[in-house]
């Protein structure tokens, strides 16, 4: 299997930080789920789950520290896989607050970013033609944006593989190590220098405090 390690852009190293500073918070998990109606085709749902993988880095990434610095280490291929919870022998009156409860728990469990992939989901059946599909993914990987995205790709995608066809998304133009090494450049460049520069100038000199009340007393610990 290769594997290949790239720069963590800075947006990711400030979450890596913040996942040392408190190992196991959820504060920057991005969960989605989304409620499938109708009879399910799990091969081609696996098909494009596993295609949105390949076609995203990001979702083959764990996270490295290399000379105290946060670096991404991509798969080629990884070992991923659709976990399934069945909750169809439950009574009906209760399934609704169970997967409410399940939803909940998998949401706060803790991705441990150097030693799995910051991107999982689970498919719950409630009964034979209806399931809730469940994403979660830390913020170090994706966005809300990004989380619309995949679920746009998942629609087109599941669509063709349940009728037959093979995937008609284009191929991607960049992925995000791309735009992580171009941004490290950028920032050791001259440009970023000179504005760096202009900007310490301007502000030489002033004072910036802004005392906010609050309606609660801040904890020495963040809860997130």
């Amino acid at each position: 299997m290769s594997v290949y390690a790239f720069p963590a852009s800075y947006a990711q190293r400030r979450l890596w930080f913040l996942d040392q500073l408190t190992p196991g918070n959820a504060a920057y998990h991005m969960p989605f789920a989304l409620r499938m109606s109708g009879e399910l085709d799990a091969n081609a749902l696996d098909r494009a789950l596993l295609e949105i993988v390949r076609r995203h880095e990001t979702l083959r990434t764990t996270f490295r520290e290399v000379d105290g610095r946060p670096m991404q280490i991509v798969r080629e291929q990884v070992d991923w896989s659709l976990s399934r919870v069945d909750l169809q022998q439950q009574p009906q009156t209760e399934r609704e607050q169970q997967v409410a409860e399940l939803i909940r728990a998998e949401c706060e469990r803790p991705f441990r970013l150097e030693q799995e992939l910051s991107f999982r989901a689970t498919l719950f059946q409630l009964q034979p033609n209806e399931h809730v599909l469940l994403f979660v993914l830390h913020h170090i990987v994706s966005d809300g944006w990004s989380n619309g995205l995949i679920a746009r790709e998942l629609s087109a995608l599941y669509g063709q593989y349940a009728s037959g066809e093979e995937s008609a998304l284009p191929p991607l133009e960049l992925q995000y190590v791309e735009f992580a090494t171009y941004q490290q450049e950028w920032m050791e460049g001259e440009e970023c220098q000179e504005q760096l520069a202009f900007w310490q100038q301007a502000l030489d000199g002033h004072k910036f405090y802004l005392p906010l009340p609050t309606d609660h007393q801040r904890p020495a610990r963040p809860s997130g």
